[in-house]
């Protein structure tokens, strides 16, 4: 009586696990590594989908266009004058001028990006931004006050102080009172980060009251950015023109162009692997050879035997490939990514610290089941031919 092909089939997998067990110090060395490996990978996409995410809710909150003044490839400040030209084109909704740049702190080799406090209409700090912030902000014409990341606070070495120096372009030392925090989401994203008066930010990098670092401009409607951004370079001449889409598609490549990097060694870890995985498969013990004659000889064929090595070789990889996207997730979503931020963020001094929220992206799950378990299976495909065709007079 020939036996139901689900009958079959289950008869197999149960002789897979049973045999598994026989060899465990064997199966565990490979799905340890098998592990590994996909822990790796999965950790890279992963990472690269929170940090994508991430980019793109920061981005929300960004102006549409920002102007800069370019002289000889680099940036130059900008005429404050410039913005009564751009109001004119249609589709502009508001143009206001920015004051920021890049303090090196030589001491603790940190670099510091100092902000001027933008002020609305009434000559008040943005709301948002007060919530944002433990104590206060400069109140407007308030000169020598400043808002500092906790990083910042921590690099000065503010620990029961408040006031701080920093050296003008002449070496003219000007004093700082610490009269704020950055808290909550906000110092994770301004790690590096210390808030002045807009007067304050001239003084220290002795720009001029008619310029400006660069111009911010937003659209009133979105769909027409990059229209009024050719218009812009059109009536500026030596700007350069960056919309938030322009942004969102550097920070993609860069984060593109790192984790391709890095995935590039991590397949050099996945062909050793998968070369292990085969040598260890062709390599037929001399019990695994009795093992394949016994089975032979009760009747088994060289499919059933075939299917045998596949259903092993099918359940160490689906194992091994669930445990490394876990353990990939945990890394990703409750260690912040520990093994591969560095990666992605650099190796600045001060570094901004924010949650990362991997996404469930199917496209990820099987792009990492199709560069682990397919080439683990394909590997195995031709030591199990080979066992299947141990002829039955060799346990004899």
């Amino acid at each position: 009586m020939t036996p139901h092909p689900l009958g079959r089939l289950l008869n197999i997998l149960d002789y897979a696990l049973s045999s598994l067990r026989r060899r465990l110090l064997k199966n565990l060395l490979v799905f340890a590594v098998f592990t590994l490996v996909v822990f790796l990978f999965s950790s890279l996409l992963l990472t690269r989908g929170a940090l994508g995410d991430l980019a793109g809710r920061l981005l929300a909150a960004a102006p549409d266009i920002t102007v800069q003044q370019m002289v000889a490839g680099r940036q130059v400040p900008i005429a404050a004058s410039a913005c009564e030209g751009l109001r004119g084109i249609p589709g502009v909704g508001l143009c206001r001028g920015r004051l920021w740049g890049y303090y090196f702190d030589s001491e603790n080799g940190a670099n510091y990006t100092v902000i001027g406090l933008p002020e609305g209409p009434a000559g008040q700090a943005p709301a948002s931004l007060s919530h944002a912030v433990e104590g206060r902000l400069p109140q407007p014409g308030e000169r020598g006050k400043a808002v500092l990341a906790t990083a910042v606070r921590q690099q000065l070495g503010l620990e029961g102080r408040r006031f701080f120096s920093l050296f003008r372009p002449d070496l003219e030392l000007l004093s700082f009172e610490a009269v704020g925090t950055f808290t909550g989401s906000a110092d994770a994203l301004v790690a590096d980060t210390i808030l002045l008066a807009e007067a304050d930010v001239r003084h220290l990098f002795a720009l001029p009251e008619d310029q400006n670092t660069d111009l911010l401009v937003d659209v009133v409607n979105p769909l027409e950015v990059e229209t009024i951004a050719a218009k812009i370079a059109d009536r500026l001449p030596g700007v350069r023109v960056i919309s938030k889409e322009r942004i969102a598609k550097t920070y993609r490549a860069v984060f593109g162009w790192r984790s391709g990097i890095t995935a590039t060694a991590l397949l050099l870890a996945l062909s050793a692997f998968v070369i292990l995985a085969w040598d260890r498969a062709s390599g037929l013990s001399g019990e695994e050879v009795r093992e394949v004659g016994i089975l032979k000889i009760l009747g088994w064929q060289s499919g059933d035997i075939i299917l045998l090595r596949f259903c092993e070789s099918l359940l160490v990889s689906l194992f091994a490939f669930l445990s490394g996207w876990l353990l990939a997730w945990v890394h990703v979503a409750h260690f912040q990514a520990a093994l591969l931020r560095p990666v992605f963020l650099g190796w600045s001094v001060l570094r901004p610290q924010f949650p990362l929220l991997p996404p469930l992206a199917a496209a990820d799950l099987f792009l990492v089941l199709a560069i682990s378990v397919v080439p683990y299976l394909a590997a195995t495909a031709v030591p199990a031919w080979r066992a299947a065709t141990v002829p039955a007079h060799s346990v004899l």
